[in-house]
């Protein structure tokens, strides 16, 4: 009877050796395939140029293709829900961000995915704040001077977005609720089409990310207003920050990373942490960053999980405050 059970025993330890042996032996194989990282804006914003810089990068660390994804539609939706149903083996990955991640709970009654319980966060790499810019003819040079033309005349301006439900569209909105004005939003597929609209003149303002919108501010095609961080950007440093206009108690810095579904295998995770962890420590990459108006975070794993779910409980909650819809 005894001789049985350590049979059993020993038999049940081997087993686990080899568990653990395969485990690490397809964590040192992974990637051995191509990767595909969806982005779920269209190609010239925030989130493809997080995506493409970290595919570019994770191509070099891993000696295997990261290749981004384009997948558009209802904001940042479609490709957000695509990333949550792939199969999670690692070898479909996300760009995650405020926008879809923190926002979009308190935007749509029906999410089809939740943010918490779908994704897994491999790593946070920066954040940026955003630039209120207005078209350059436009007869106003502050942003209390637009809301004083709000007031007076109710819906005769309009604010561009990237897409409903994107930052453009709830940062803009939540200050216009806040200052208690009525400025039309206009949605667009992308921050480059809503650029030609507005540089065309055909819309007033847009919030955009401030590396984006630095471009245009720089060629004198737009002008600043204001930026929503808690302190002024380098980039714009004689813009005012939102808090400090006095126009509302609001302040938002856009964090980007790369998240898996939930589920990955736990040493497949730690595979691309630890490749995430060596590519965020590039200093070309955090010089990059910073020369795009980024602030590096380079958060991997519990610590990036904890802001995710920070940012998800508070501005989700302050979505549904303001009433703020996507449907």
């Amino acid at each position: 009877m005894r001789r049985r059970a350590w049979l059993a025993a020993a038999a049940f330890a081997c087993a686990s050796v080899h568990v653990q042996a395969q485990a690490q032996t397809q964590a040192q194989a992974f990637p051995s395939k191509t990767v595909r990282i969806i982005v779920p804006q269209p190609p010239g914003g925030g989130f493809d140029t997080v995506g493409r810089l970290l595919a570019e990068r994770l191509g070099r660390v891993t000696g295997q293709s990261f290749v981004v994804e384009n997948r558009t539609g209802s904001g940042t939706l479609v490709g957000t829900d695509a990333a949550a149903k792939s199969p999670a083996d690692g070898y479909t990955l996300v760009v995650g961000s405020i926008s879809n991640l923190a926002l979009n709970p308190g935007l749509y009654a029906n999410l089809p995915y939740d943010s918490l319980r779908d994704f897994e966060p491999v790593g946070l790499l920066v954040s940026y704040s955003y630039t209120l810019v207005a078209r350059k003819d436009l007869p106003f040079h502050t942003l209390q001077d637009v809301l004083a033309y709000a007031r007076a005349n109710p819906g005769k301006l309009h604010y561009a977005s990237a897409g409903v439900g994107s930052g453009q569209h709830v940062l803009g909105a939540a200050l216009w609720h806040l200052a208690g004005v009525d400025i039309g939003h206009v949605p667009y597929r992308g921050a480059q089409p809503a650029y030609q609209d507005l540089l065309g003149g055909r819309v007033d303002l847009f919030f955009d990310l401030s590396p984006t919108a630095r471009v245009q501010v720089d060629a004198g095609n737009t002008r600043a207003l204001a930026v929503s961080g808690a302190a002024r950007n380098p980039m714009h440093p004689q813009v005012p920050t939102v808090l400090e206009t006095g126009a509302a108690q609001l302040e938002l810095e856009s964090w980007f990373g790369l998240f898996a579904p939930a589920k990955t295998p736990p040493e497949v995770l730690q595979k691309l942490r630890a490749d995430f962890a060596k590519v965020a420590a590039l200093p070309d990459v955090q010089e990059t960053l910073v020369k795009t108006g980024g602030k590096p975070m380079a958060l991997i794993g519990d610590d990036a999980r904890a802001v995710v779910r920070r940012d998800v409980e508070h501005w989700s909650k302050l979505v549904k405050t303001l009433g703020i819809r996507a449907e």
